[in-house]
């Protein structure tokens, strides 16, 4: 594959990814440094070239959301400083995505106002996956790629030849995308009934809507932090008599404390993406992490070519789903 005047840089929290995007598109990364000095300051500097060339950043916005978003916004200037001809933000995860909303009195909208910035810092494109809510792609004025896991995890369910899969959206808001797995592999759809009454990061399951009996269920969501969601969803999954308890998640942003609940829950196995670079799940058996770094190595391709990225919505390649990183 010709990668013309491509350029692929990775910001400090995305370097992990940009090297298997790379190696998928038989690319190299660029060279860049960032640092960040005792008073807590970040630096960047690119180690090459940009002139005319068309840039990509791959940085998502995770574990430390602060300084990975500010890093964005300064990786954006030096290249626009450097006469770079395009500069496309490649963000697996847009951690900000949660505050897409004014549901209280006197709140801010983050995911707004982040947007706002990475484009008053000149990027020219966005591409993320799984966004919280679709409507993130209009707080930018820009095009905004919104890529979906969905495809990839449900394939890599169906090689798993699951016996009896029911699909478990956590609440009604997620139900409709919980629905387009359940179309894809062919399963019935179950529903929580989830009520959250302040910003602790906890949950609490009040229902199931669905038979669950004798099935082997499947609790789809886009991230989960703190685990606890899962993990009483789990429960009460046992409760109504599933035989065995697994989970999907686009975005594996669980922490230290939540990978302990989970090891001591009824859920067998998590499903998850590599769209951050997550130190707390090294160590547990019970995460899976299937890499999406080949699909946004070929959305860039194709974006770079002009071409339309919309086939790999709906079923992406085999090669996308094979490809290795050992």
């Amino acid at each position: 594959m010709s990668i013309g005047e491509i350029k692929i840089f990775a910001g400090s929290s995305g370097k992990a990814f940009a090297d298997k995007m790379c190696r998928y598109m038989g690319a190299d990364v660029g060279r860049s440094e960032s640092f960040t000095f005792s008073d807590g300051n970040t630096f960047v500097r690119i180690g090459e070239t940009v002139r005319d060339k068309d840039v990509y950043l791959v940085q998502s916005i995770g574990l430390k959301p602060n300084d990975e978003f500010v890093e964005i916004l300064f990786w954006i200037d030096a290249f626009k400083r450097a006469s770079a001809n395009t500069v496309t933000v490649i963000m697996p995860y847009f951690g900000y995505a949660k505050g897409d909303k004014k549901d209280e009195p006197r709140v801010s909208i983050r995911a707004r106002v982040c947007a706002e910035s990475i484009e008053l810092a000149g990027a020219d494109r966005v591409v993320a996956m799984d966004l919280h809510s679709h409507q993130i792609q209009g707080f930018f004025k820009k095009p905004v790629d919104h890529l979906f896991a969905l495809p990839v995890l449900c394939e890599t369910l169906m090689r798993m030849q699951l016996p009896e899969p029911v699909i478990v959206s956590p609440d009604a808001g997620f139900a409709k995308q919980a629905r387009k797995y359940a179309d894809y592999i062919g399963a019935p759809l179950a529903i929580g009934d989830k009520t959250r009454k302040d910003h602790s990061e906890r949950a609490e399951i009040m229902e199931l809507i669905g038979d669950v009996r004798g099935k082997t269920a499947v609790i789809i969501d886009d991230f989960s932090i703190s685990g606890g969601t899962l993990v009483e969803l789990a429960g009460l999954l046992v409760k109504r008599g599933a035989a065995r308890v697994l989970a999907c998640l686009s975005h594996l942003v669980l922490s230290k404390e939540a990978v302990k609940k989970i090891e001591d829950s009824p859920i067998e196995l998590i499903i998850g993406t590599d769209s951050i670079d997550n130190p707390h799940i090294a160590e547990c058996s019970k995460v899976m992490v299937v890499s999406i770094a080949p699909l946004f190595g070929e959305a860039i391709s194709r974006i770079h070519r002009r071409e339309s990225v919309s086939p790999l919505f709906e079923k992406v390649p085999d090669k996308l789903i094979t490809c290795s990183f050992d």
